[in-house]
């Protein structure tokens, strides 16, 4: 059962992690964010493709549909934003509009976290190039710095993580529809 409580027990930090209180402030955010990422990845495991794709609320958030949301996040946060690279020539829908949660009927549960995987490992090696300072432009709030693109991918996956969480533990106490 995905219990809440036994489910987020082996997940809390211990002295034996890797990252301490005292670590540096960029290896703490990478942490950080990858933490997140793992968490939203850890809701699909052992899920069927029907439950995966099981829509339990009145929008289009599916457990697999977050995950592919998170991919098109990644990419304009770490490719569009930081990288300054056109949407128009990024893969999958670059714009996390309601677009970004539909997963194709020919998309598997495997195909949409290998592509997350993928989305997330560019995001790693896009941000190693600048320092935590380096500003790009937004078009809301001037400019914003990787440091800040660091938190706000924390939150940002840290919420639809939880999300997940709450479908899961519906899927979980609901039988699949025949």
């Amino acid at each position: 059962m995905w219990s809440g409580s036994a489910f987020w027990q082996h997940r809390r930090m211990t002295a034996q992690d890797p990252i301490t209180v005292t670590t540096d402030e960029r290896a703490m955010l990478e942490y950080f964010v990858d933490m997140q990422r793992r968490e939203l990845k850890e809701t699909l495991e052992g899920i069927s493709e029907a439950d995966a794709r099981r829509n339990l609320v009145p929008s289009l958030t599916t457990l697999i549909g977050l995950v592919k949301h998170n991919t098109i996040v990644e990419r304009n946060w770490f490719q569009h934003r930081l990288l300054q690279i056109p949407r128009e020539e990024l893969p999958l829908p670059s714009s996390a509009d309601e677009h970004s949660w539909v997963v194709r009927d020919d998309e598997t549960v495997a195909d949409v976290l290998a592509e997350y995987d993928a989305a997330c490992e560019e995001s790693r090696t896009n941000a190693a190039k600048f320092p935590l300072d380096h500003v790009v432009p937004h078009q809301h709030w001037g400019q914003v710095s990787l440091r800040w693109i660091y938190l706000h991918m924390i939150e940002e996956v840290a919420r639809h993580a939880g999300h997940a969480d709450i479908l899961r533990e519906q899927i979980e106490a609901t039988p699949s529809p025949s």
